[in-house]
C-alpha cells in the first residue's frame, strides 16, 4: 500500500456563489409571501411600521351651522291703565237732592219748595245758623281748617240753607229796597235759590269786613278760596265774567258745594259754571 496521502481538491469558487445567491433568493420569495399575509396592501411594511393614513376626502354635505340660542326678547311693558272719563250723567242735574242739581234762571227747583232730609247745624262762626246738608257741612269745616292752616285766615258763614217761605222774605227785601228788575241780578226768586239746597255758603272775613260785597274777592280769605275751593268740593258759583250765563252779579262770597270729584274735574278742564260744564242754556234772564 502506497504511503501517499490523497490531495483534496479545493471547492469551486463559482459553485458557492451560485449556492449563496440561490438562498438569498428563496429568502427573499418567503419574505414576499409573508408580506401579502400580513396585509402590507393596506398600507403596512413588512417591518410591522404602519404609515400615515390617508387624508379624508372632504364631504359635499355642508356641515350644519352650530345651534344658536334665540335671542331673548323683552317683555313689553304693561300699558298704564287708561283714565275712565268722567261720567258727567253720573249724578242728576234736575233732581233738587243731587249734589250736582243746576238751579237758576230757567231750572226752578221741583218742587219749588223743596227742603233738605239731612240738614245740620254745623260747629262753625256763623252770622247765621250755620245749617247745612251734612256732606257740605263736613267739607265746610275742612275747608276752614285748611285756609287758616294756609295762611289765609279766619272766615265765617254768613248765610247758608234758607227755606223756600225764607228765601220769600228775603227777595221781597231786596226788591224793596232796589227794585224787582234790580233784586233779580242781586238774589233768586223763591224756588229758584240755590241756598234752599243746603249746599251753598255765603263766607266773610274775620274779622269782618267786606261782608257780601265785591271786595271780599280782594281779602286773603277771598283770593284763597277762589284759589283752592275746588279740593274740598267747593265752585265759586258767580265769576266776574259769567254774568251772562248765570245770571247774578260778580259774587266771591257765594260758594256752591258740589263734591271733589266734579269740582276738581271743573278745575281740571277750566270750566267756571254749571250751566258750561253740563251743556245747558245760559240763564241771564227769567222765562217769565
Amino acid at each position: 500500500m502506497s504511503s501517499r496521502r490523497p490531495r483534496l481538491r479545493p471547492a469551486s469558487p463559482g459553485r458557492g456563489a451560485r449556492r449563496r445567491a440561490a438562498t438569498a433568493l428563496a429568502l427573499g420569495l418567503v419574505a414576499a409571501v409573508l408580506a401579502g399575509c400580513t396585509g402590507a396592501g393596506d398600507g403596512a411594511s413588512v417591518t410591522g411600521t404602519a404609515t400615515p393614513s390617508a387624508t379624508p376626502r372632504a364631504s359635499s354635505t355642508p356641515p350644519a351651522p352650530a345651534p344658536t340660542e334665540d335671542p331673548v326678547t323683552p317683555a313689553p311693558e304693561p300699558a298704564a291703565p287708561a283714565t275712565p272719563a268722567f261720567d258727567r250723567g253720573a249724578l242728576s242735574v234736575d233732581d233738587p237732592a243731587s249734589l250736582w242739581v243746576v238751579s237758576d234762571k230757567l231750572r226752578p227747583l221741583d218742587p219749588v219748595d223743596y227742603a233738605p232730609a239731612d240738614l245740620v247745624t254745623v260747629d262753625v262762626s256763623s252770622q247765621n245758623p250755620p245749617v247745612f246738608r251734612a256732606e257740605a257741612g263736613d267739607a265746610l269745616l275742612a275747608l276752614f281748617a285748611a285756609g287758616e292752616a294756609e295762611g289765609a285766615g279766619p272766615m265765617t258763614v254768613q248765610s247758608a240753607y234758607r227755606s223756600y217761605a225764607t228765601q220769600v222774605t228775603v227777595y221781597a227785601g231786596w226788591v224793596q229796597q232796589l227794585g224787582q228788575a234790580q233784586a233779580d241780578v242781586q238774589s233768586a226768586r223763591p224756588g229758584f235759590s240755590e241756598h234752599q239746597t243746603g249746599l251753598v255758603a255765603d263766607i266773610s272775613p274775620l274779622p269782618l269786613s267786606c261782608v257780601l260785597q265785591a271786595c271780599f274777592g280782594d281779602t286773603s280769605q277771598g283770593r284763597w278760596l277762589a284759589e283752592n275751593a275746588w279740593r274740598f268740593g267747593w265752585l265759586l258759583r258767580y265769576p266776574a265774567d259769567k254774568t251772562a250765563v248765570t245770571g247774578f252779579t260778580y259774587e266771591p262770597w257765594h260758594f256752591r258745594y258740589v263734591g271733589v270729584p266734579l269740582s276738581t274735574e271743573m278745575h281740571q278742564q277750566g270750566v267756571t259754571t254749571l250751566e258750561e260744564f253740563f251743556g245747558l242754556p245760559a240763564a241771564p234772564t227769567y222765562a217769565g
